[in-house]
């Protein structure tokens, strides 16, 4: 069976404030949105611009407080190029929430709680 993995969701309180989040972080851009046409919800789909996968954004108008994430056991890892460099930019926005130095591998946490682990690319 041929698998292709297309997208990752994580609901928002603020969608606008995740978009930001998103693109000053880790400079992932809107690819598509969908919009309820009463108002119920939006999606916004965030791509890298090399890849197919996308980070689906929902935000539901009726629930506008943080979603509780229970004990937090599960995350996004990304592998980005020049993780030195990206762990310094991130460390300068302060969202950089646990690092592993002897592992190779540090946490960002977004505006809702959501942790993503960063790894550097494979060799």
């Amino acid at each position: 069976m041929k698998k292709h993995f297309d997208h990752f969701n994580f609901n928002v309180a603020n969608l606008g404030r995740s978009i930001d989040f998103y693109a000053q972080a880790l400079d992932l851009k809107e690819v598509g949105r969908i919009a309820d046409p009463d108002g119920r919800f939006v999606i916004v789909y965030l791509g890298d611009g090399t890849t197919d996968f996308r980070l689906e954004l929902t935000e539901l108008a009726d629930h506008r407080h943080n979603y509780d994430l229970g004990e937090g056991e599960f995350h996004l890892c990304l592998r980005v190029g020049d993780y030195e460099k990206v762990k310094e930019h991130h460390r300068q926005m302060g969202c950089i929430c646990f690092e592993n130095k002897e592992m190779g591998l540090y946490f960002i946490e977004d505006p809702d709680g959501y942790w993503i682990e960063i790894l550097p690319e494979r060799k």
